[in-house]
């Protein structure tokens, strides 16, 4: 069992800055693949970033790469630098694990409860 914990939304004017983090903690946690995903009004939830298990590979949605950056503190909390923040960029947040890099930024097996970004005019 792995629980996920996101924290760090809020409201911020365009051009401002975000950092979410994600706390995971349960049982046998480790080796995981890391995720977030967003999911706006009106919207589908949509791929935001990934991370490999080792921290040395990235991935980002094209809407996000150069703006945000997603890292590693330890085995158990990933954040999500976010930068230059746009209108669209709000969303409901979530914090994703799976033991496949591939399935992490697909169809994650854990998920955590969300965290409300919002980014006004």
């Amino acid at each position: 069992q792995v629980q996920l914990v996101e924290s760090g939304g809020g409201l911020v004017q365009a051009g401002g800055s975000l950092r979410l983090s994600c706390a995971a903690s349960g049982r046998a946690f480790g080796g995981y693949e890391m995720a977030w995903f967003r999911q706006a009004p009106g919207k589908e939830r949509e791929f935001v970033a990934a991370i490999s298990w080792g921290g040395a590979s990235t991935y980002y949605a094209n809407s996000v790469k150069g703006r945000f950056t997603i890292s590693k503190r330890n085995v158990k909390n990933t954040s999500l630098q976010m930068n230059s923040l746009k209108p669209e960029d709000t969303a409901t947040y979530y914090c994703a694990a799976d033991a496949s890099l591939e399935n992490v930024r697909t169809s994650p097996n854990y998920w955590g409860q969300g965290t409300q970004v919002t980014v006004s005019s």
